[in-house]
């Protein structure tokens, strides 16, 4: 049985004092009874403040990325042991926004992958395709690729202390949302691919649902057997649509 992980990617929202509060709210607004577990990536500079309002809660912090280096001439990067430090236990790496704003490819988001693990974070490492990729039948390729760049980084069990957010990145956004049966279909698809290569994992690795769930798409999404919880966007900077989407795993 897989714990669900609903886990809020706040992305570059908000001011200290504002992130301090939206905490406060979602450790009044999260029920402590709900069968999931739960997480919030704020920006790195709110992080302290942030772990601040939720010391003694069920909610957990982690970071939005994290560097591939441990230390040293990498300005603007932010190391794992930094993260560790302030209390991070999860970090994003692989967004499909780092990818294709900030052109992070497969091979340097393998990277920050084993540098989250190295460090002793639970990397949530995102997959995904474009519309124009799933347009023209190349989802399936396009997830392949990603994942086999990080077995090769990993090694053979390198997903074993790992989470999957599966992003469709045509719905981040856009107001679009796949479908129960595409989200579905793309998660058993992951599950399977790992199978190839980590039978031992697949059963127990949890994979997200990443692209624009909300309060009100939650229940049927989270209902699919390989749907394990949810990366949320905008959704999580509202506790009481966030703490929604965590109750809907009730269902």
């Amino acid at each position: 049985m897989r714990t669900p992980l609903i886990a809020g990617n706040w992305k570059m929202n908000g001011t200290c004092s504002s992130a301090a509060e939206l905490a406060r709210s979602l450790v009044d607004h999260v029920a402590t009874d709900a069968p999931c577990e739960w997480a919030v990536c704020p920006p790195f500079v709110h992080t302290p403040a942030v772990a601040e309002q939720l010391t003694g809660s069920s909610i957990q912090i982690g970071s939005q990325n994290v560097c591939d280096k441990d230390q040293g001439a990498a300005t603007g990067e932010v190391a794992g042991d930094m993260l560790t430090d302030i209390g991070c236990r999860y970090a994003i790496v692989g967004h499909s926004e780092r990818r294709e704003l900030y052109g992070e490819d497969d091979q340097l988001v393998a990277r920050r992958f084993v540098a989250a693990q190295r460090h002793g974070l639970v990397p949530i490492l995102c997959v995904g395709e474009t519309l124009s990729q799933r347009n023209a039948g190349e989802a399936e390729t396009v997830l392949r690729h990603q994942l086999e760049a990080v077995f090769q980084a990993a090694g053979e069990g390198g997903l074993a202390q790992s989470v999957i957010a599966y992003e469709p990145v045509w719905a981040i956004g856009t107001g679009e949302t796949a479908t129960p049966e595409q989200a579905q279909a793309m998660h058993a698809f992951i599950r399977e691919l790992v199978r190839e290569r980590d039978a031992a994992t697949a059963d127990k690795l949890r994979i997200l649902y990443g692209g624009s769930m909300k309060a009100k798409n939650a229940a049927e999404l989270l209902a699919c057997e390989d749907v394990d919880g949810g990366l949320i966007g905008g959704a999580s900077l509202d506790a009481e649509g966030f703490a929604a989407i965590g109750a809907a795993t009730r269902s």
